[in-house]
């Protein structure tokens, strides 16, 4: 299925489904880049918290949006039942945007917190953050050599709860992901393919333990701009000369639930009601609402997702102005 642009944002039901109101802390604070569809302009939330904010009640969900990290201690986690959280970089400092920080022990709540019970929802940069050895300091802009590695219960904490981590991505592109399993909730609809234009991580650090929902085709990556004769920059295909691996996947971790999508880069994304069908099936796993089973299915499904493909430098996401694909505005940063 490939996704179809939208200009108002879709629930998933067309009327208020008759569940009892949960809270879900959405946190955005990014302490490497930061992506436009979480950025506040001027005071205003922003575009991906107002599509939270138009979506939640008709999924009785209350979201509340934060960038404060000092805010995680266990006292204030303990009125959420589930974090989403669309992040970046080394959260214990201010870095790029400057926002409070977590403190160690407000890390460490928040992996209790999950694990005695709470949800975990992650969206695209949420597996950008709180990489192993990496510090806000860390230059990101060359090629991520420490990056290519399996770590297993030596990555960081963050790393194993959430599932995988982020090593680069190549140019934005139409790409196909593969539906694995149609019964988890939202993916009915989906057919046996998702086919949209997104920055797709290539990633590394998968838990054995994943149960995966959509897998990248690798084999049908391509040239995204064939017309163009100066671009794409050399490497922007690199990221993806490997096997197909998992991109959305859900997994137990203690007692709580986590459910992770690379999907999400952008506003054209967050409108779509494709991928909103994607993120509220998730949170509605997470939040024990909607049940399915999710035993691990990685080595059946991706069982070279461990095989990385070869070292390359970061390159832009998007080609220079005034050249831009619709409804997206250009990106050259190297998350």
């Amino acid at each position: 299925m490939r996704f179809t642009p939208c200009l108002i944002f879709l629930s998933l039901a067309a009327v208020a489904t008759a569940v009892p109101n949960q809270k879900i802390l959405f946190f955005t604070k990014c302490s490497n880049f930061e992506h436009n569809v979480v950025k506040e302009r001027d005071g205003r939330p922003s575009f991906a918290a107002q599509v939270l904010a138009a979506l939640g009640p008709a999924h009785g969900v209350e979201f509340v949006c934060s960038k404060d990290g000092s805010k995680f201690t266990p006292d204030y986690l303990a009125q959420f039942d589930a974090f989403l959280f669309y992040t970046s970089g080394d959260l214990l400092a201010p870095g790029n945007d400057g926002n409070p920080p977590m403190t160690p022990a407000g890390k460490q709540a928040l992996l209790d917190a999950i694990k005695k019970g709470k949800g975990f929802i992650g969206t695209h940069s949420a597996a950008d953050t709180f990489h192993t050895d990496e510090t806000a300091a860390t230059n990101t802009n060359q090629p991520r050599t420490w990056r290519y590695r399996q770590l297993g219960d030596k990555a960081d904490p963050y790393t194993q709860m959430i599932g995988g981590e982020l090593i680069v991505h190549g140019c934005q592109q139409i790409a196909v992901a593969r539906v694995i399993d149609s019964a988890f909730p939202g993916f009915g609809p989906l057919g046996d393919h998702v086919e949209r234009q997104e920055e797709w991580y290539s990633m590394t650090n998968f838990a054995p333990d994943l149960h995966v929902l959509l897998v990248l085709d690798t084999a049908k990556m391509r040239n995204p701009y064939p017309d163009e004769p100066n671009w794409p920059p050399v490497g922007w295909d690199t990221p993806y000369k490997r096997p197909a691996y998992p991109v959305t996947w859900a997994r137990r971790y203690g007692e709580g639930r986590v459910f992770y999508t690379a999907l999400g880069h952008s506003e054209e994304t967050w409108r779509d009601p494709v991928f909103q069908q994607i993120l509220f099936g998730g949170i509605d796993w997470a939040l024990g609402r909607a049940k399915n089973d999710v035993a691990p299915n990685l080595a059946q499904v991706a069982p070279r997702a461990a095989d990385l493909p070869p070292v390359s430098a970061p390159v832009a996401g998007l080609p220079p102005a005034p050249r831009k694909l619709e409804g997206q505005t250009p990106s050259h940063h190297y998350p």
